[in-house]
């Protein structure tokens, strides 16, 4: 078994419901493919992707709960090397309520959006090279319930969705291990480290970290007092300047719901898509999140749904996260079940993008100080293709930590 997990999308940071992970997912080591499968779809050509797919795709859903009828819906893309003896991943996507399509598009998975000008039409897919597919098979799953095109046939089970809730419909979907990247754990980490994370990157003075330091005195969650609230007023508005997700990127539009003005696009869309009510905003087109915006017209595409198998009149627009949905943060700290699966001999990974304003890695290398296990391995570079690619550290109980240099993770 193994541990390990990577971050968020761009643009959101919110626990994952099985370990309050961040905008980013959760990676879980498998064994073998959903076996409670209750209609599934062999995908062999997807609209907008010339050719028919060089890789093994499946959809499907999976029942998770009987009292509400709440069905889980999974991308399936097997190995591309050796899918009988590589491993196999679990990814869940952050947010919450994030579909897992926006890791199989715009981070690990096969494919990726061609990134032109919008003009009305379906937007065009290319392989992705850089697929981790080529060497492990990935199930991305869309969780919680009311995810991407998971649902429940009783409203009551996509409105009743909480940390613990959705991490016991991941289990019994399949549950043997995980794998974490730059995870919210505990806010008491997540959030205090971020002024000194802002000060080393150089977005706040020396002057304004040290008064942070002297008014709050270690403390940049609760305001002890006036001059510390300011303070962090202060460090709050320089930080916004900045993609905070990943500082070195540039700040964009990410998804932020407002109507469309985009005439031709509703007008040729609308013979071949369900209902478009409201398209996320546009941003440039050399952002990062073009395509989640090519994505949302891609994705309300009735010839989309049709080669995915989607079941029609259970999930009415798509959109790639559900944030106006309610859902229940009622797992304060995930810390103490990292301790209890690192005492049981779970191997554990996790990691960080060395950029990463929002969980910046002193907070993730404070939580990991806190368990209390001795060093094995001393703080070393790791490598790829002969240079560094990030710092890493092993600890007892099969834990390692590891930066990523210059990683959106």
């Amino acid at each position: 078994m193994k541990l390990l997990r990577r971050t968020p999308t761009a643009g959101q940071r919110h626990p994952s419901p099985l370990l309050r992970l961040v905008p980013g997912l959760l990676l879980l080591l498998l064994i073998s493919r959903p076996a409670a499968a209750s209609a599934s779809t062999v995908v062999t050509h997807l609209p907008g992707f010339d050719g028919p797919l060089p890789f093994h795709l499946e959809t499907g859903y999976v029942g998770v709960e009987e009292e509400t009828g709440a069905e889980l819906f999974y991308y399936l893309v097997e190995s591309e090397r050796s899918p009988g003896a590589d491993p196999v991943l679990l990814w869940l996507t952050g947010g919450p309520r994030c579909s897992g399509f926006s890791a199989f598009a715009f981070e690990v998975g096969p494919v990726k959006f061609v990134l032109a000008p919008y003009d009305g039409g379906l937007p065009q897919l290319v392989y992705n090279p850089l697929s981790w597919t080529k060497m492990a098979s990935i199930i991305f799953l869309d969780s919680p319930v009311s995810s991407g095109f998971s649902y429940a046939r009783d409203p009551k089970g996509c409105d009743d969705v909480g940390d613990y809730s959705s991490s016991l419909q991941v289990q019994r979907f399949l549950n043997k291990g995980y794998l974490v990247g730059n995870p919210m754990t505990d806010p008491k980490f997540d959030r205090n480290f971020q002024v000194q994370a802002a000060h080393g990157f150089g977005i706040i003075s020396d002057q304004i970290y040290e008064a942070a330091m002297r008014n709050c005195k270690g403390d940049y969650i609760n305001h002890v007092n006036q001059m510390c609230a300011e303070v962090l007023q202060t460090v709050k508005s320089l930080i916004s300047e900045i993609l905070d997700a990943h500082i070195l990127y540039k700040k964009c539009v990410f998804s932020a719901p407002k109507p469309t003005n985009d005439a031709t696009a509703r007008k040729n869309l609308l013979e071949e898509s369900i209902e478009l009510n409201e398209a996320p905003g546009r941003p440039a087109i050399d952002c990062l999140t073009y395509g989640y915006y090519l994505s949302y017209f891609w994705m309300n595409n009735n010839m989309t749904r049709d080669a995915l198998g989607v079941k029609q009149g259970t999930v009415g627009e798509w959109v790639r996260c559900k944030r106006e949905l309610p859902y229940k943060f009622d797992m304060p700290s995930s810390i103490p079940y990292h301790l209890n699966l690192t005492m049981r001999g779970y191997r554990a990974l996790v990691y960080s993008g060395d950029h990463d304003l929002q969980v910046p890695q002193l907070s993730t290398q404070a939580w990991i100080r806190s368990l209390n296990f001795s060093i094995v391995s001393d703080w070393r570079a790791w490598h790829l293709d002969g240079q560094a690619a990030g710092f890493t550290m092993g600890y007892a109980n099969n834990l390692t930590f590891a930066t990523v240099k210059s990683s959106w993770s």
